[in-house]
């Protein structure tokens, strides 16, 4: 079984597809390539209840980004100013970068 290439990257700016937080846009915190899963700040605000210990001396309700599948997000393209798919490119000194697939923007910096 060939393990699936995720082609969404940290920093990157990407818009909520699907689900309760549809429609959102906001910036990938954190990858996790095994798991499939994209950590995007402001979408999917979860409540944790901590109890106070020696990491925290004050308990409470905490809220944080909850992990979302990478399916659910795309890309948006700072030229088409969009949600894009992408394509992989080759370019002539032999490296990958990837480009809208509408616009032909390399998304690499």
């Amino acid at each position: 079984m060939q393990k699936e290439r995720i082609r969404i990257k940290k920093e990157d700016k990407v818009r909520v597809i699907t689900g309760r937080d549809r429609g959102k846009i906001g910036k990938v915190i954190r990858v996790d390539p095994d798991k499939h899963r994209v950590l995007v700040e402001n979408v999917n605000m979860i409540k944790r209840h901590l109890r106070p210990g020696p990491k925290s001396r004050q308990g409470g309700i905490v809220e944080s980004e909850g992990a979302i599948h990478w399916s659910n997000v795309m890309i948006i393209c700072g030229k088409c100013a969009g949600p894009v798919r992408i394509k992989m490119k080759t370019l002539e000194d032999g490296k990958k970068v990837r480009v809208c697939a509408k616009c032909s923007e390399i998304l690499d910096a």
